[in-house]
């Protein structure tokens, strides 16, 4: 306790220095002990990052518990959080107290009220789930138990014939807010897809964990499940402290089985939370048809939603959900045994949550964290399978815009419009004859444009936003774009034009009574018009670094033009992010080159802030052959630039290479082009001069698909045959041959003797005919000019060049990853281009990788080596 004689100031400084955290020696929580060393290394490192509020990039191979490190290092220091926001209530009573004379059993009596008070609600809370978890356990008992008929929405929810154009009329917009009742308010929030909240629902610090895809977020619960989180806390409490709360003493009596580690909620789309059955099967987009039935009267509502007066429902399932950890599928299940919708329930549960599973959309758009409540202010961020997250941003803020699309929108328009004039509001006829007037210049222009790239070899022309616009003609410069895509957004009204667009359209088809079931059996189609809403927002919003471009799609003969806005950088939407949270982590298994990253993503932020780690393979170093091959069998260097990848002679010989070392590698081996089109074409001449029927002499030969839904079964006959012993005919393992960046490149675990040898033929580099591409690089050259040059590793001649570069290195390191899973697993990496010995290439490989990098000069070399490898693991 702080003494009276102290000065005010020094006791405040005292009390804050000892609420800081020191990063723990060891972890507790992590359920293997002890952890590899790389593993507590690992945490350490995360753990002083949250605490010194920094952005950290991590690097760790697959194999080596990442997951599971970085939730026990987060969750470990979300535990000491707690503690010490405990204590700093204690300590502000020490602070407001001494300076003054009062007795010190009157402040000891205090500081024990207040401890008593924080117990209590902790134990009044902890009471609440343990009843949750109560009502879901007598729910599934009560439902196993009979047989329930699942109720059929049209049934309950009838859906009026009666064609009535009052329904096509825009909603009023009512600038006058002040005057809504709080109950009004807040059914117009639902109805808004916004989370309404309890003003007075307490929330607390809590870890946001994002990932690519839902199948990846649900490998981090059971990973959480591991953690015993219950014993720890590195923050000990004071000498006089009468110990943990009776709510954790009645869990410990109970061996803590009903403790959950940590309240968690996941939260995921309408596709995989929406349990309105009827709905799902008949929505063209279940978004959509989503939005469409919360804006339906109160006897056609989606039947899983509670109403605001039953609103303490909402209440008990998201009590219900906080209760035990639940993956998306769990959620759902919980949603149809309570019949509470998972979707909103789930938003409803975040502000109480300490760990909260995301997708990377959810995480990185602003109107998304908006509609969901999400406050990043002071939060800790972890983004997962963070190679992809520049190429996730840049797509986030893409929008797209077919000529169909623009045209059936002006047609749209125009009807409703024809239909309307004399029933709408100045204000609403003002916004859509304006509307109309950006239509049909846009049109026009793009019409013009079409006819003549056609005739032209370069089909492709990019604009700035200004550009655009003054090229549609003087009637378009002077509209205001923000207001009219405001407009679209507050009134509803792409809907209403779309609806009854589509009713015209059948009447004119005679389909006479049968229009409404049509419209219904169409439920959730998406307008035309939130296409040009997303294209209206982002010219209004355009800065420097954003680029419309034209272009023509589809087969030869069929081409329509393509309006496309893209962001340059990636920077400006993830700012939001890293400036309101308290640390943000970026992992993967494979994030090299960092400097990449940080350079697109992080310039604003102070060096100091960003931290680095990358740490090896917890495999020995005997289990992986890394092997730069810069020679053929002929003697010839390997360089498969795109002039190299027609040679007839160059095919041959790699037909050859792949051979050789079919006849070394055991099981299955991938091999990796750099595009379809050199993949095909080798394919064709192998087929031409018999070096595939070679091929399948000694393995079983796969092909990556081209249509997506063949992946599966081909992964699968891949498998068997990489498994199978030899056959009769001397056929021993399985060879499969795909393209860097495509299907088989990344998410996909090619384990053990799946394979046993990953090559990578040549660089994939993008194609720099792209449009789109070379205004990235003039972007990033612009911008070097503007902050200088940074110091570049040799052979690298400036800014473009690098985001080139790091392009092509980061598509080959999640192709290399595909090989080595676990701890003993092992593997062969053969790199065929004289290119990956240089350092700019070399230095740009996953350190564990680099590391052990051998040349090989020659293919005999190559060979020898390979077969020494192989000889050992087969002993």
């Amino acid at each position: 306790m702080f003494r009276s004689s102290y000065h005010p100031f020094i006791t405040i400084y005292l009390s804050i220095m000892s609420l800081a955290l020191s990063t723990p020696d060891d972890f507790p929580a992590f359920p293997y002990s002890p952890p590899y060393p790389i593993q507590a290394d690992m945490m350490r490192h995360l753990y002083t990052a949250i605490e010194k509020r920094q952005v950290a990039i991590v690097e760790s191979p697959t194999g080596t518990g990442k997951t599971l490190s970085l939730l026990c290092a987060s969750m470990t220091w979300l535990c000491d959080e707690k503690d010490r926001a405990k204590r700093g209530k204690l300590n502000e009573l020490d602070v407001g107290t001494s300076s003054s004379s009062g007795e010190d059993w009157v402040i000891e009596q205090t500081r024990e009220r207040i401890r008593r008070d924080l117990e209590d609600e902790e134990q009044e809370y902890e009471a609440r789930l343990a009843d949750a978890r109560k009502r879901e356990k007598a729910l599934r008992a009560k439902l196993s138990a009979r047989v329930t008929k699942k109720p059929r929405l049209s049934e309950s929810n009838p859906v009026s014939t009666v064609d009535d154009d009052d329904d096509f009329l825009p909603e009023d917009i009512d600038d006058q807010e002040d005057n809504i009742s709080p109950a009004v308010r807040a059914l117009m929030a639902k109805l808004d897809n916004r989370p309404q909240q309890p003003s007075d629902t307490p929330t607390c610090t809590k870890v946001y964990y994002a990932s690519r895809t839902h199948s990846q977020l649900t490998q981090v619960l059971p990973e959480l499940q591991r953690l015993n989180l219950r014993h720890v806390s590195h923050f000990p409490p004071p000498e006089d402290s009468p110990g943990r709360t009776a709510t954790k003493r009645k869990f410990h009596e109970n061996g803590g089985e009903n403790e959950p580690p940590a309240r968690t909620v996941a939260l995921g789309s309408r596709k995989h939370l929406c349990i309105n059955e009827d709905l799902r099967s008949r929505a063209a987009d279940l978004d959509e048809a989503c939005r469409e039935l919360l804006g339906e009267t109160t006897a056609r509502r989606c039947p899983h939603l509670p109403s605001v007066m039953d609103d303490h429902l909402m209440n008990e399932f998201r009590d219900q959900i906080l209760a035990s950890p639940k993956d998306i599928e769990d959620l759902a299940n919980a949603g149809r045994l309570s019949n509470v919708c998972p979707y909103f329930g789930s938003r409803r549960a975040i502000r109480q949550a300490e760990l909260v599973t995301l997708p990377y959309n959810l995480l990185l758009q602003k109107s998304s964290r908006e509609a969901l409540g999400i406050d990043l202010t002071n939060q800790v961020v972890i983004i997962d399978e963070a190679h992809n997250l520049i190429s996730t941003l840049l797509s986030l803020s893409t929008t797209r815009l077919t000529f169909r699309t623009l045209q059936t929108s002006l047609y749209q328009v125009g009807i409703y419009v024809s239909k309307f004039r004399n029933r709408l509001s100045p204000q609403n006829l003002l916004h859509l004859k304006k509307l109309a007037v950006f239509l049909d210049s846009l049109k026009r222009y793009v019409v013009e444009w079409q006819q003549q790239a056609i005739n032209q070899p370069q089909k492709a022309e990019v604009l700035t936003a200004a550009e655009l616009l003054e090229r549609l003609g003087k009637r378009v410069v002077g509209l205001n774009m923000l207001a009219i895509e405001k407009y679209l957004k507050a009134s509803k009204i792409a809907r209403k034009i779309a609806g009854y667009a589509e009713r015209q359209a059948e009447k004119e088809l005679g389909d006479g009574g049968s229009s409404s079931r049509n419209r219904r059996s169409r439920k959730g189609a998406v307008p035309p018009l939130h296409a040009i809403e997303d294209l209206l927002l982002s010219i209004a919003g355009a800065a420097e670094d954003g680029r419309i471009s034209l272009a023509l799609d589809g087969p030869k003969g069929q081409e329509e033009a393509v309006i496309k806005y893209q962001l340059l950088n990636p920077a400006p939407h993830f700012r939001e992010v890293v400036d309101e949270a308290r640390s943000v982590i970026l992992a993967g298994g494979t994030m090299s080159p960092m400097a990449d990253i940080v350079n697109q993503l992080f310039s604003h932020v102070p060096p100091e802030r960003i931290t680095t780690f990358s740490c090896g393979h917890i495999i020995p170093s005997a289990n992986l052959l890394t092997l730069a091959v810069m020679k053929g069998p002929r003697g010839n260097e390997l360089e498969y630039k795109a002039s190299r990848q027609t040679d007839p002679s160059a095919i041959d010989e790699l037909g050859q290479i792949i051979l050789n070392f079919s006849h070394q590698i055991p099981a299955g081996m991938v091999v990796f082009f750099p595009s379809y089109a050199f993949l095909n074409r080798c394919r064709e001449t192998w087929q031409t001069n018999k070096i595939l029927d070679k091929f399948a002499s000694k393995k079983r030969v796969f092909f990556e698909p081209d249509d997506n839904t063949h992946v599966e079964s081909v992964l699968q006959q891949y498998s068997v045959a990489a498994r199978s012993p030899p056959t009769e005919s001397k056929v021993k393992g399985a060879l499969l041959f795909a393209v860097v960046g495509a299907k088989l490149s990344e998410g996909l675990n090619f384990s053990d003797d799946l394979a046993r040898a990953v090559i990578i033929v040549g660089l994939p580099f993008a194609n720099l005919g792209s449009a789109e591409l070379q205004e990235r690089m003039k972007y990033v050259k612009r911008l070097e000019e503007k902050t200088g040059p940074p110091t570049r590793l040799p052979g690298v001649k400036d800014a473009a060049a690098e985001l080139y570069e790091n392009m092509c290195m980061n598509a080959v390191n999640q192709s290399i990853g595909r090989a080595i899973r676990h701890k003993g697993d092992w593997a062969a990496l053969l790199l065929l281009d004289k290119r990956y010995a240089t350092a700019s290439i070399s230095k740009k490989l996953p350190g564990w990788i680099s590391g052990e990098l051998k040349v090989a000069q020659t293919f005999g070399q190559a060979v020898k080596e390979l077969g020494t490898f192989y000889r050992n693991k087969k002993q």
